[in-house]
């Protein structure tokens, strides 16, 4: 092989390597995010059953007794 065809070669190769890198960012990124909107999510399910629970036993508290 030539070395121009070499030199396109190492060319091409870098700027694969460049881009693998790049997007291996990217994915790591989106992971990362991914992990905090996680977090956020199941501590709002938290919070709304915390507030269900306490939804139902005021409910409870304001029913009218069963005399009426």
């Amino acid at each position: 092989m030539s070395d121009e065809r070499f030199l396109d070669i190492e060319t091409k190769l870098a700027y694969q390597e460049d881009l693998v890198q790049h997007l291996n960012k990217v994915v790591s990124d989106q992971q990362a995010k991914i992990d905090e909107l996680d977090k956020v999510c199941r501590k709002l399910v938290d919070r709304v059953l915390d507030l269900s629970e306490e939804m139902a036993a005021s409910r409870i508290e304001d029913a009218p007794p069963p005399h009426y």
